[in-house]
């Protein structure tokens, strides 16, 4: 393995060290560990060449996601209940499920609709819950609450202080359909929303002016290690140090590596006898993911069931300051929702931790920010 200063890939900077190419491959490779990032799952990855791969149980292509077209407000409410995975004073934790909307339209089901009655239920009385921090409708994992506004400005001020800072408070975990060609790295890219057709879609710009800027344009960046791969895939730990919509699912997209389950920009990459490249994003409509024969066969699904595939993209940790001032730093951890816990399975990939919380490991909260 050797380093490299940076890497160019069609116009994105790629900075880490170099891996191997993207290629597509029967074994289970296990990345070599870094020191403060994505050591949690080494333990448990398996040796390359391993053929005693345990079959998912049950026949269920994607247990456990939600069907929020089926629940009413107070199944839902008997749902984020069950998805509570910590609380402590103020502070509630939830897993929360792919396809469950934070916020939306006035009489939509959303998250923030109905915190009224999850307050309730969780014997908060008069304190009424607010978000803090979550993850997007297309994205499962934690969601962080709190029933005082006081707490919440706070640790609001500690996520902007540490995205100023550039250091992460936020790790997600993906599968995707190919492996990025360094183990660890930064993905930098400059992003604009643009409505089309009816969607709003997120185009990379190559070179941006300053009137691109003023007109939306963001810098973007994001930290990204591979903890494992196998038959293709890998399974990718992501921090993102800013924020965008859809940041995560497109910068992984232009290493070549589309999110298992990515139905809006998988398109834009493109094969030519094997070689992966990008097509134009602004000519290039969404469409479902398209997956080859081998890797269908590996996670036991038919096209129509893989046109369905929820996206593989979890947040499965933050790091937050103690709950007051002179506390010690606290480590959320949530599950893995079971469809992602059966691709690992098909694909012969290691699991994550399923703890709730760690003391230690955290940002230190500021002092100008403990007021």
């Amino acid at each position: 393995m050797r380093t490299v200063p940076a890497r160019e890939m069609g116009g994105w900077r790629v900075l880490g060290q170099v891996w191997g190419a993207w290629r597509r491959g029967p074994g289970v490779r296990a990345v070599p560990s870094a020191s403060g990032f994505g050591t949690e799952a080494g333990h448990q990855l398996r040796p390359r060449g391993s053929r005693n791969r345990s079959r998912p149980r049950g026949d269920q292509p994607f247990p456990g996601l939600l069907q929020l077209e089926n629940l009413g407000r107070k199944e839902l409410v008997d749902v984020l209940r069950a998805a509570v995975v910590d609380q402590k004073g103020p502070l509630v934790t939830l897993n929360k499920p792919l396809g469950l909307p934070v916020t939306g339209k006035p009489g939509e089901l959303t998250l923030v609709s109905v915190l009224p009655e999850l307050s309730q239920s969780l014997g908060l009385r008069d304190q009424e819950l607010q978000v803090v921090q979550a993850s997007g409708k297309e994205t499962s994992g934690l969601v962080l609450l709190s029933s005082c506004p006081q707490t919440a400005s706070r640790l609001q001020k500690f996520f902007i202080h540490s995205r100023r800072a550039q250091r992460p408070t936020a790790t997600y975990c993906a599968v995707t359909d190919g492996i990025p060609a360094t183990s660890e790295g930064k993905i930098q890219a400059a992003l604009k929303l643009e409505h089309v057709d009816g969607v709003d879609l997120v185009i990379p710009v190559k070179s941006p002016s300053r009137k691109d800027f003023q007109e939306g344009v963001k810098r973007t960046l994001s930290h990204f290690r591979v903890l494992a791969m196998g038959s293709g895939c890998a399974l990718v730990q992501l921090q993102p140090l800013t924020a965008f919509p859809s940041q995560l699912q497109v910068h992984m997209l232009l290493q070549l590596c589309p999110v298992l389950g990515d139905h809006a920009y998988s398109a834009r990459v493109g094969t030519v006898l094997g070689q992966r490249f990008l097509l134009p994003a602004e000519s290039t409509k969404p469409q479902r993911q398209v997956l080859d024969e081998a890797l269908l066969r590996r996670l036991c699904l038919t096209p129509s069931q893989a046109a369905q595939l929820p996206l593989h993209l979890h947040l499965h940790c933050l790091h937050l300051p103690g709950v007051r001032p002179r506390e010690a730093p606290m480590k959320l951890l949530a599950p893995l929702p079971p469809y992602f816990s059966r691709t690992l399975q098909c694909l012969g990939l290691p699991s994550l931790p399923a703890g709730k919380r760690g003391v230690g490991g955290g940002m230190n909260l500021p002092s100008d920010l403990n007021e």
